[in-house]
């Protein structure tokens, strides 16, 4: 039995994974969980072969808890399950020690044989992953800048191009006003930016939002 925990902020979004999960004879899901301070005490009272991770939670990230999970050495294998774009996100998420990238819009049965997949001790991509990490190693040299911000960093650069607030997004991230300064401030340096309105252009022309 395939032992799966799931992690996403969304109720409704975890009700229907695991209502997708459960029609396979050989996967057990063994617990929920809406944030990391969840999950990480959920972890110790169950087990869990393989996580489903959504990226965008409030307070940390879905790529701070790949990078957790890789210095407790768990073992735990972990799909991520996003709405983000597999063009944007996906590499950056095995880079990270994912095992696979899903879209929360594929096919359920892709979901129930990417969670075998990983069961197995073998990476799940999908055809478009595959060509974009074999891109990425091959080319290095031509990844776009913005690859080279941290997870926070790319946090703060997509929420300032969607229109909020600086006050607005240390609330989101859970942090201080001045912390989101501070990451803002290194997104204009690394990106070679000048202000809002030059991240919002350079986001939009990178698909980022």
């Amino acid at each position: 039995m395939i032992r799966v925990v799931l992690c996403d902020d969304h109720a409704v979004v975890r009700r229907g994974i695991r209502d997708t999960l459960t029609e396979a004879p050989d996967i057990c899901v063994t617990g929920e969980a809406g944030n990391y301070p969840e999950l990480r005490d959920l972890l110790r009272q169950v087990e869990c072969d393989v996580l489903l991770l959504d990226l965008n939670m409030p307070g940390r990230s879905g790529l701070e808890v790949l990078a957790s999970l890789r210095e407790t050495d768990s073992g735990i294998k972990v799909l991520v399950v996003s709405m983000n774009p597999e063009d944007q996100y996906a590499v950056r998420c095995l880079r990270a020690g994912a095992q696979g990238y899903a879209s929360k819009t594929a096919d359920p049965v892709a979901l129930i044989d990417a969670v075998r997949t990983l069961a197995q001790g073998r990476k799940y991509l999908t055809a478009e992953v595959a060509q974009m990490l074999a891109e990425s190693v091959s080319q290095p040299e031509n990844e776009a800048p913005h690859t080279t911000l941290s997870e926070r960093e790319l946090q703060t650069l997509l929420k300032i191009a969607s229109g909020k607030k600086l006050s607005e997004i240390a609330e989101e991230l859970m942090l201080s006003p001045k912390t989101v300064s501070v990451y803002r401030a290194r997104v204009l340096e690394k990106l070679k930016l000048g202000n809002n309105a030059e991240l919002t252009v350079y986001a939009i022309r990178n698909q980022l939002v």
